[in-house]
C-alpha cells in the first residue's frame, strides 16, 4: 500500500487540494445564504422554498462529496511513507483543525434542518460571526502544512 501512495503520491495531493478547495467554498458560503435566507426572506414563500434548495443541493451535492474526498486523499497521505512527521506540532494542529472543521460542518447542517422546519433561532449576525469560522481553520491548517511549525 505504501509504494502505491508513494507512487500515486502527487495525484492524491492534487485531488485532496481540489476536494478541499469545493469543500471551503460550500463553508464559506452556505453561511453567507442563511444570513440572506434570515435577514430577506419571510418565512413560508416562494423565496423560503427556493433558499432551502439552494442550501440543500449545496450541501448534499457539492459540501458532503467534497469533505468526504477531502479526508479519503487526506487520509491517503497521512499514511504515505515518509511524508507526516507525528513529532511536530503541525500534523496535530491540521487534524485537529481538520475535525473542527468537520464539526462546523455539521453544526451547519443541523442549521440547515432548522430552516426548513421553521425552527431556525439564529440572527444574520450570528450567521455572519460563523462565518469567520472556516477563515480561522482554513488559516490554521495552511500554515501549520506549509511553514511547518
Amino acid at each position: 500500500m505504501g509504494d502505491f501512495l508513494a507512487e500515486w503520491y502527487l495525484v492524491v495531493k492534487s485531488l485532496h487540494v481540489v476536494s478541499v478547495i469545493a469543500w471551503m467554498a460550500g463553508l464559506f458560503y452556505l453561511p453567507r445564504l442563511f444570513v440572506y435566507h434570515v435577514e430577506q426572506v419571510e418565512a413560508g414563500s416562494a423565496t423560503d422554498a427556493m433558499f432551502q434548495t439552494m442550501e440543500r443541493r449545496l450541501l448534499r451535492a457539492i459540501m458532503n462529496p467534497a469533505m468526504i474526498a477531502g479526508w479519503i486523499f487526506g487520509l491517503g497521505l497521512v499514511l504515505t511513507p515518509g511524508i507526516v512527521d507525528w513529532t511536530a506540532v503541525w500534523p496535530w494542529a491540521k487534524a485537529v483543525s481538520v475535525i473542527v472543521m468537520t464539526w462546523f460542518h455539521m453544526w451547519l447542517a443541523g442549521r440547515r434542518k432548522d430552516f426548513a422546519s421553521g425552527r431556525n433561532r439564529l440572527t444574520g449576525r450570528q450567521y455572519r460571526m460563523m462565518n469567520e469560522v472556516p477563515t480561522v481553520l482554513m488559516l490554521i491548517i495552511v500554515f501549520s502544512v506549509i511553514v511547518k511549525f
